[in-house]
């Protein structure tokens, strides 16, 4: 346990995080050395909101009121964030040289919301806790629900209701290197998500070639989405290159508790409303259809390429998918939304109920 795990077993909520949890935020965050007479509130100013905890040294809070209190590290209060009363802190000032440390409040808040789901009043499905980690908190310590994920990825858009659902009914299956998962062509049946070891993606473009690989999924990776969502075959293979084990969601139970909330569909005039906003048409069509017709400022990112081409797509803009009919649009939405982007999908595609789009 290093120095600021240590800390965080003397602070609430904090305290209560699993070891799995303590460990992690540990890993994210860092502890600061301010001097005398300066307000950390006034540094390392951010955009998202943050919750201070004062570790050593004296801190002076002056708050809206006028009036003043000095909060020493180590105290009964200081186990608390700095101004979280019911008076708000106008200014603080370093009586001394203090050490510090600042949390993302939004990340905070995930940690504490998924181990209480995962561990405290809801204990998992029997099947899980017999096969994850040795315990029944099987969601605490696993790459698919790190911090990372969970605050960027496809379940940081998940409602809290749907979470706990979706990991009654998530099956566990045991892996071997070497086993094929899913095979190019069969129907799709399940949603997977890696919760250790490794996995290949390989496509047979012509039934005379052998298959090529075109991704490696490591844990905390998902697949088997684009034909859940398309109702098509499998457009790939996925086979294991190293022994692990898999977290699997049937398809009605991916339908009904991820791919319904989380689809952001718009129809034209949203859409339009959003490309003069600075919004970027992503067509995943082939590119002989983009090159055909597509719509102004269109960028091509084909379904069966598209997790090759995340790099290339930029996180901070904001992205409206279509295809023809909306299928393969849902399923790359699907997709990006798990690396974390800001993603909608054209509603019935380009052959649109207002009529075909301008292009």
């Amino acid at each position: 346990m290093n120095n600021l795990e240590s800390f965080f077993l003397q602070l609430e909520p904090i305290l209560a995080l699993s070891k799995g949890r303590l460990k992690e935020l540990a890993g994210l965050c860092f502890i600061e050395h301010v001097n005398q007479d300066i307000d950390p509130l006034r540094m390392n100013v951010v955009k998202s909101p943050q919750v201070l905890y004062l570790l050593k040294g004296d801190l002076g809070l002056r708050y809206v009121d006028g009036s003043k209190k000095i909060l020493r590290g180590g105290s009964e209060a200081a186990k608390y964030p700095v101004g979280c009363g019911s008076l708000p802190v106008k200014d603080t000032i370093a009586l001394t040289e203090i050490q510090i440390v600042r949390i993302d409040t939004d990340l905070l808040d995930i940690m504490m919301t998924w181990d209480q789901i995962a561990g405290y009043g809801n204990s998992a499905p029997p099947a899980l806790a017999a096969v994850s980690h040795g315990s029944g908190r099987w969601m605490q310590d696993t790459e698919v629900f790190s911090a990372r994920k969970l605050q960027n990825g496809l379940f940081s858009r998940l409602p809290p209701a749907n979470i706990e659902e979706m990991f009654r009914r998530m099956e566990p299956m045991p892996v071997k290197a070497g086993q094929v998962v899913i095979r190019q062509g069969e129907e799709g049946d399940y949603y997977y998500l890696i919760d250790s070891g490794t996995a290949l993606v390989s496509r047979r473009s012509v039934p005379s070639q052998p298959d090529a690989l075109i991704a490696q999924l490591e844990a905390g990776s998902a697949f088997g989405e684009e034909a859940l969502v398309s109702n098509n075959r499998r457009n790939a293979t996925v086979s294991m290159k190293a022994d692990g084990m898999l977290l699997r969601l049937s398809k009605e139970d991916f339908i009904e508790l991820l791919q319904e909330p989380l689809l952001a569909k718009v129809s034209v005039p949203e859409a339009e409303q959003m490309i003069n906003d600075g919004a970027i048409w992503l067509d995943v069509r082939l590119p002989a259809e983009y090159a055909y017709q597509h719509l102004p400022g269109a960028v091509n990112a084909p379904l069966h390429e598209l997790r090759s081409l995340v790099g290339q797509l930029n996180k901070a803009q904001s992205y409206i998918a279509y295809c023809h009919t909306g299928r393969r649009s849902s399923a790359a939405a699907i997709i990006l939304l798990g690396y974390g982007f800001n993603i909608r999908v054209l509603q019935k595609g380009m052959r649109n109920g207002d009529g075909y789009l301008r292009h």
